[in-house]
């Protein structure tokens, strides 16, 4: 999310998804990684594993000849209303009967999604808020130099991730390291930069009476040298300055482990904007582009991912501007177990990086119990 030095502007960067996922089991939910528990009884599509893979197969091999299309943003593996395994095409607007009905024996779905957007940038507690220390997360925040062309950017303190016994906060690249140009500010993103909550955008672009919570640990995942198919980054933790049991805002703490996502999981995220809300996965193995900003409010710079999870965002309640790095967990009460990172979406969908991908990205663990 950005805003100007006078009026807020919810900042729209443009964005992509794909990938491959592996079935649990003969006649299992789709899901994107072995699990343990009931996430693989969440029944949204039923098929063997061969059917599965024969589907993951069917939907990539037709994946470049559809994103030729003009108009086509995405495509994804989902259920049809049968539970059978179909191909989901994103697109900008309805396309009139361009699209084929059929691929290759599976059932081609339209959702018209509209460009897809990442989110830099409900309930009783307020996210944008200064907190007292120690904060939790699921929060207002980002990097304090986020600042240029007469606009500063923000986005959210996702959840604590550790490393060789350093506890650091997780957000998107987009929202720690964003600055990749020395354009409007002359300067670009740094290890070392001091993160803060609530962000820029909560406090008129300034950081006076904020928290410096964290200093940034990793640059860009998205251009350059260290370009990777996922948008994440860490800022080492302050002492004293974050929980150190990792709890986020109307979530509280989670499970150290993870789990894989699985066609209408039940999920749910805290964020800067809409707080805690909740939703289900509508789609798996997706690819899109995704188009960011090289600085705040600076050029359109485009990326392509894959293996990215798609979740229902129906008005944009589930996700807007200004949650990007929220946590995308289970929807149980105690101890969720994270499922994925948000960082993207439109006001149909929104778009996650899967916990797995970005932790061994990292080299990271989830701080939980």
């Amino acid at each position: 999310m950005k805003k100007s030095v006078h009026v807020v502007l919810l900042l729209a960067l443009a964005a992509a998804l794909l990938g491959a996922l592996a079935g649990c089991g003969k006649d299992a939910a789709l899901v994107t990684g072995p699990t343990n528990d009931a996430s693989s009884s969440l029944v949204g599509l039923h098929a063997t594993t061969a059917e599965l893979r024969g589907a993951f197969r069917i939907q990539e091999s037709h994946t470049p000849e559809l994103m030729r299309m003009s108009g086509v943003v995405g495509t994804a593996i989902t259920a049809d209303a049968t539970g059978r395994p179909a191909v989901l095409v994103l697109t900008e607007t309805a396309m009139g009967g361009r699209l084929p009905a059929t691929l290759d024996g599976l059932r081609v779905i339209e959702q018209v999604t509209g460009k897809i957007h990442a989110y830099r940038g409900g309930g009783g507690v307020s996210h944008t808020a200064k907190q007292t220390t120690p904060i939790q997360l699921g929060t207002s925040g980002g990097n304090v130099n986020d600042i240029s062309n007469g606009f500063c950017c923000s986005g959210t303190l996702g959840s604590l991730v550790a490393k060789g016994g350093t506890q650091y906060i997780l957000s998107n690249s987009h929202v720690f390291a964003g600055d990749v140009v020395s354009g409007g500010n002359n300067r670009v993103s740094q290890i070392g930069d001091d993160v803060n909550q609530p962000g820029l955008v909560d406090n008129n672009c300034s950081t006076s009476n904020t928290n410096i919570v964290a200093d940034v640990s990793s640059l860009s995942t998205l251009f350059g040298s260290g370009s990777a198919n996922v948008d994440c980054a860490i800022a080492q933790v302050r002492a004293g300055m974050v929980s150190s049991t990792g709890a986020i805002l109307e979530i509280g703490t989670l499970s150290a482990s993870t789990v894989g996502a699985s066609v209408n999981q039940a999920v749910k995220k805290s964020g800067r904007t809409t707080g805690l809300t909740r939703s289900s996965i509508s789609g798996l193995n997706a690819t899109i582009t995704v188009g960011y900003e090289d600085e705040c409010g600076g050029n359109q710079l485009t990326k392509q991912f894959t293996g990215q999870i798609l979740v229902n965002n129906k008005g944009s309640r589930f996700l807007d501007s200004g949650d990007s790095g929220s946590l995308m967990v289970e929807d149980v009460t105690t101890n969720p177990r994270a499922v994925g990172l948000l960082f993207a979406g439109s006001s149909s969908i929104a778009v996650a990086n899967p916990i797995g991908d970005v932790l061994s990205h990292l080299g990271a663990t989830m701080v939980g119990n």
